[in-house]
């Protein structure tokens, strides 16, 4: 059994992440969780957030809205959302804008699932604002 984890990070759009890693962090819908090499198996709900993956002494984020953790027992985990962005690809200007959207939408529409919508994006927009600023880009 290796002493890494192999993880894959997929959302609907594409396979983000596959690699070995040290450890990663998520973020659980009761707050963080990190997995090491030997976790015992884990299926879980994970919230909007951002995702810590670390190798070699480097640190490395991806943003990640809801989905589900997987670990298998032979180091494998496996990150399933509904849409990820490696905080090296954050757009500051594209987040500001849907941020903005995000606003006039709860602001115009009555209808609920459009407004939960709206929510959803505007809680990723400002989490994608946060991570540029911490990761100074």
């Amino acid at each position: 059994m290796s002493s890494k984890l192999k993880l894959r990070v997929v959302s609907q759009e594409a396979e983000l992440l596959d690699a070995l890693v040290d450890s990663v962090t998520v973020p659980g819908t009761e707050g963080e969780l990190t997995i090491l090499p030997y976790h015992i198996s884990l299926f879980t709900k994970i919230d909007v957030g951002e995702l810590i993956y670390r190798s070699g002494g480097q640190q490395s984020s991806i943003v990640v809205s809801n989905g589900f953790l997987n670990v298998a027992p032979d180091n494998n985990v496996v990150v399933l959302v509904d849409s990820a962005l490696h905080s090296r690809d954050i757009s500051v200007q594209k987040a500001e804008q849907a941020i903005k959207q995000a606003h006039e939408t709860m602001r115009l529409s009555q209808d609920r699932k459009e407004l939960l919508m709206a929510e959803a994006s505007l809680r990723l927009a400002l989490l994608e604002i946060k991570i540029a600023r911490k990761t100074n880009q």
